[in-house]
């Protein structure tokens, strides 16, 4: 691949940043309030995978907004000196975003979060103490703290974070801003004060060898902050010198779903917002919006709408994403899917942290991961029986650490339920890790049998030394609701009552005209099924005993798109019901507060489609239990869940041997 800008150095300050590839910060929870090892060598690994510049994750400054990494704790210096080392070991320089989240974050003794104006976060919900003068001194004086310990400690820079709705957007939005002194006012150079008198302190706090930043963001919120009030902060922060560079993103927590958007975001997604601010400052400029290939980078900065391009998931799902590109072996990149799986959801639940759903590795690069791989000491012939995600990486694991590897697949193609999956709307991307591991193991030599149905005899009769089970899940269609798991849906053999995968995969030939998604799980495959339902031109109710509409969907960020997708379209949903009996024609619904056939609501229904927990395949588990065979079994066929864990488990497994 010839690349024309990507590849280039770029000056910020006094510093030269090898390339142009930047890791803005995001979060992680790896640290649990310190920098510690674990942090460390997340970071340690994309450094080793050629990023040009990492940003560490959200810093607070003050012990009212606590999180991730806790600044204000001197304690901390030791594990920054050695996160500095690092950095420079492979010639990345270290940027920390400093933060303060004001009323978005619960202080940790329980008393309410600071604030611009008494006005609640859309997430928290607690109304927060108005910030007296002394109280902003406080804060503004914490930043250039932490500032002046990141340079005496050995970091490269500050990422100030004046964006997403923290802070310093809660100053300069209007919607949050509502005091009468001289931090308020009508318009944004007003609002910007605190802004301005924030970023003298940070860099007055420090040498000019030292680089300080903002990030900025559009926030997408009628009364808020727009490109051209971002610019003209921007504008404001350069004329009195205070920044190095512009870092701009887009969003805040009213508009969550496109600070991180999923994989039905086009690559750039960010750009329109980003754009106007990028291409009217002068400073170095830096953008995000689900890039995952150095050839989008590339194009990016050959245009003109950025001098860095940023990659979060692309590098979390492959830490050595540049190191291949360069070398030209893009086809070898892992590559990000955007479901929000692991990254995203894990880091929002608590007692989380950061992993990925397609790298096993993510967050736990002391101990798992391809980098940790070796050689076995005594290669054996292996059996993976099923061509899904979970076998696949099994599979791939064993052939790289030198074994010599059989792969069975019953079906006539590899990809399990993700080629299913993939026909959903918008969630074509799916397919992309299956194509990956499908590659990858023919790279390595994997010996590959399609078509191939396999009993435990003919196992046994293989010879294998180990012998992996990844042999699935199939759909429960037993009409069997786990709110009330005594009371089946009646008549729930009715014609034209399908699973979603039979739905993907081979659909009736007739539809009809209306349908019910009866959805038991709350993950994406009942979403899948009524968006694929609707473009079929059917009117759809989602049906679900949960007590949240897809609660499985919503930490990953992926029910509100979908709820938008719908609009003007004919859909209706039902939490909180349990389908009670099906007709020819109709299905009927009833509350879960009720054990009998209370209030039922009749909904028509040519299809109804059954989303239900899978039941794990493990008949040749079992069958080869005892016939002194070296055993695993993996993925959905060891418990029915998700990709995350199917490809962990593969991992591990093949790892093992």
């Amino acid at each position: 691949m010839n690349y024309t800008h990507v590849h280039t150095p770029l000056q910020i300050g006094k510093q030269t940043i090898k390339n142009r590839i930047f890791r803005p910060a995001h979060g992680s929870i790896l640290g649990k309030g310190a920098m510690n090892d674990t942090l460390i060598a997340y970071h340690e690994a994309r450094a080793r995978g050629g990023a040009g510049l990492s940003i560490i994750e959200v810093g607070s400054v003050h012990p009212t907004s606590p999180l991730s990494i806790d600044l204000w704790k001197p304690e901390l210096e030791g594990g920054y000196r050695k996160l500095g080392d690092m950095g420079r070991k492979y010639d990345m320089k270290i940027y920390q975003q400093l933060w303060h989240a004001g009323h978005h974050t619960l202080p940790r003794d329980g008393s309410p979060p600071w604030g611009v104006s008494a006005t609640p976060s859309v997430e928290v919900g607690v109304v927060p103490v108005e910030m007296t003068r002394p109280m902003i001194a406080e804060i503004i004086e914490a930043y250039a703290t932490a500032a002046r310990r990141m340079e005496e400690w050995g970091i490269d820079g500050v990422d100030v974070h004046c964006a997403h709705g923290y802070l310093p957007a809660q100053f300069l939005s209007a919607n949050t801003n509502l005091r009468e002194d001289e931090y308020g006012g009508a318009t944004i150079e007003e609002r910007a004060r605190f802004v301005l008198e924030l970023m003298e302190a940070v860099r007055s706090a420090v040498s000019r060898d030292f680089v300080v930043g903002v990030r900025l963001a559009p926030d997408l919120t009628v009364g808020g902050v727009d490109e051209e009030q971002n610019l003209a902060v921007a504008l404001m922060l350069e004329e009195r010198g205070l920044i190095d560079y512009v870092n701009v993103s887009v969003g805040n927590y009213n508009s969550y779903t496109k600070m991180v958007g999923g994989m039905h975001e086009p690559v750039g997604y960010e750009l329109p917002t980003s754009v106007p601010i990028t291409r009217k400052v002068k400073s170095p400029t830096m953008v995000v919006g689900r890039f995952r290939t150095l050839e989008e980078c590339d194009q990016i900065i050959r245009a003109g709408d950025a001098d860095m391009v940023g990659l979060v998931r692309a590098m979390i799902a492959d830490p050595d994403l540049v190191t291949k590109s360069l070398a030209g072996k893009t086809e070898e990149v892992r590559p990000c899917i955007g479901c929000n799986q692991a990254c995203v959801a894990q880091v929002s639940t608590e007692h989380g942290h950061m992993e990925c759903a397609v790298n096993p590795g993510t967050g736990h690069e002391l101990y798992r991961g391809d980098h940790v791989l070796q050689p076995a000491a005594e290669p054996k012939t292996v059996l993976v029986v099923g061509g899904g995600p979970a076998g696949m990486e099994a599979a791939r694991v064993a052939a790289l650490r030198g074994h010599k590897v059989t792969l069975a697949e019953a079906s006539p193609t590899l990809g399990g339920t993700l080629r299913a999956a993939a026909k959903a709307p918008t969630r074509h991307g799916m397919i992309d890790i299956a194509t990956w591991l499908e590659a990858e193991i023919f790279r390595l030599g994997v010996d590959v049998r399609l078509s191939t149905y396999i009993d435990a005899d003919d196992v046994v009769a293989t010879g294998a030394e180990s012998v992996i089970i990844a042999t699935g899940s199939l759909p429960r269609m037993d009409g069997i609701q786990h709110s009330h798991p005594g009371q089946p849906i009646r008549n729930f053999d009715r014609r034209n009552v399908i699973s979603a995968f039979d739905l993907f995969m081979q659909p009736p030939a007739n539809l009809g005209k209306t349908a019910v998604v009866i959805d038991d799980v709350g993950h994406y495959e009942g979403l899948a099924a009524t968006e694929y339902l609707l473009e079929q031109g059917l009117a759809v109710t989602y049906v679900t005993r949960l007590r949240m509409f897809a609660q499985l969907a919503q930490a990953p960020l992926m029910v509100e798109p979908f709820l938008s997708r719908m609009r003007g379209k004919p859909f209706d949903y039902l939490i909180r019901h349990r389908a009670v009996e099906f007709t020819e024609n109709e299905v009927l619904v009833s509350p879960t507060h009720f054990t009998d056939d209370a209030d039922v609501r009749r909904l028509p229904a040519d299809t109804v489609v059954f989303v239900s927990a899978n039941a794990p395949n493990r008949d040749l588990h079992v069958a080869l239990q005892g016939r002194n065979t070296d055993l695993r079994i993996v993925g959905d066929a060891h418990s029915p869940r998700f990709l995350q864990t199917a490809i962990r488990e593969g991992h591990m497994a093949g790892a093992s041997i």
